[in-house]
């Protein structure tokens, strides 16, 4: 199945690296050293290379010789969202620009007093969102992950030790489902629940539909629950366009009502609509498609 295994790129030394030439050099260091790192990965990331080389070959239709070299720049690109994540949370965000597509969705969203879902994906660099939404007063409010044990891994635990802190707070899912309390509590104080909707674990339920012109599954989770909740859902990706500039994209879904699966089908199809824009920032590095032989 096209499960993630909950294991992320790169190790503890590798991030701090990074993190010392950033703070002694700045940040255009850190990106000359990515591009031996990523031709490091290129060879010796089997699964990730064969993996991304299947998204460009036989999803986007790139030709073989192409892809090959479009899986270096994937990586490249997903190394620079890294080094700018770690440049943001130290203090650096100056150092960037944004701008913000659909702005006013979000903001009405806010002000009718019903807290919101927001629903991305690993692509563009969806964790720097807290830090530029604290600069518009509309989004002055609490930002909540959901997310699983399996993503507290020894680098978050890492970056913490290194004050790279975040106001972000956690729900972690559990099995005895104090986490939908959570969620609500959330909501009811117009906090903002967020999910990543295109990963889930082997024990998860998932529910399936096309992406790129083939099915692949999906964490049921956040489709179940946004559908029944009447509560607004904001697709929301934050995509690199320059070494200095972001963008920003909302989209406020519409489905029917309690229909988990149309819901689904309209984020892939949102997702579909931003990969062809930033077809390098797609930063899923396992089988996900579960059609590698």
């Amino acid at each position: 199945m096209s499960q993630w295994d909950g294991k992320s790129r790169g190790a503890v030394l590798g991030y701090k690296i990074f993190i010392f030439l950033i703070k002694k050099f700045g940040i255009r260091a850190a990106y000359t050293l990515l591009y031996f790192v990523a031709f490091y990965f290129l060879f010796f990331s089997v699964k990730g290379t064969k993996a991304s080389y299947y998204y460009f070959h036989k999803r986007l239709g790139h030709s073989k010789i192409s892809s090959f070299f479009k899986v270096y720049k994937s990586y490249f690109s997903f190394g620079k969202t890294i080094i700018d994540k770690f440049a943001i949370a130290s203090g650096l965000k100056d150092k960037f620009t944004y701008d913000f597509e659909n702005e006013q969705s979000l903001k009405e969203i806010l002000k009718e007093k019903k807290g919101g879902i927001l629903i991305s994906a690993h692509v563009g660099n969806f964790e720097i969102a807290e830090y530029f939404f604290s600069r518009v007063d509309e989004f002055s409010t609490q930002i909540n992950l959901v997310t699983t044990d399996m993503e507290h891994s020894t680098i978050k635990n890492y970056l913490e030790s290194v004050s790279l802190q975040t106001s972000m707070k956690f729900i972690i899912i559990k099995e005895d489902m104090s986490h939908v309390f959570e969620m609500n509590n959330a909501l009811s104080n117009n906090e903002l629940i967020c999910f990543t909707g295109d990963r889930y674990f082997e024990e998860n339920k998932y529910l399936t539909e096309k992406l790129l012109g083939k099915e692949a599954n999906f964490p049921a989770g956040a489709f179940l629950l946004g559908s029944r909740l009447k509560v607004p859902i904001i697709f929301l990706y934050i995509m690199k366009q320059t070494s200095k500039h972001y963008h920003f994209f909302a989209e406020e879904a519409v489905f029917k009502h309690r229909d988990a699966q149309d819901l689904l089908k309209k984020y892939t199809e949102s997702i579909e609509r931003v990969l062809k824009k930033y077809p390098y920032q797609w930063f899923n590095y396992f089988d996900f498609w579960n059609d590698i032989k």
